[in-house]
């Protein structure tokens, strides 16, 4: 039963573990070739393929350069957590205070357009009810 664990069923899991990985992986964090000559080697030479792809493929943590923070940042940028640049991660929209800053000029701007049309609407009004009153001031 331990042999057949070994010689099949782990070489196995590590070659659909490895491969999955490997498509999954954002092209950025592959490392020394290509995405797709990573793929055909996973594929093509198990169980070393899978083996080379988990040493050598892909950015690790352990692999990535640490920032003047301290703090490990794939692309090179500095990274803090929950700092937008954080290991190029997104941020919750309500996390991020350039969106939260878009949100408000947008406010602003939406804000002054009703105020335009507020005043156009009133200017309009007071055309038609001029139109509207005769010439001597009496109503009809």
């Amino acid at each position: 039963m331990l042999r057949i664990l070994l010689t099949i069923v782990l070489p196995l899991a590590l070659w659909v573990w490895a491969f999955v990985d490997c498509l999954t992986t954002p092209e950025d964090e592959v490392r020394h070739l290509p995405k797709v000559v990573w793929v055909l080697i996973v594929l093509l030479f198990p169980p070393l393929g899978p083996i080379a792809w988990l040493i050598a493929g892909k950015q690790r943590g352990f692999l990535r350069t640490a920032t003047a923070d301290g703090y490990p940042a794939a692309d090179g940028r500095a990274g803090r957590p929950g700092h937008p640049s954080a290991g190029g991660r997104p941020l919750a929209p309500d996390d991020n205070p350039e969106f939260l800053a878009s949100l408000k000029k947008g406010n602003n701007e939406h804000e002054d357009m009703l105020k335009q049309w507020e005043a156009d609407l009133r200017r309009r009004e007071q055309e038609l009810r001029d139109r509207d009153e005769p010439e001597d001031g009496r109503k009809s």
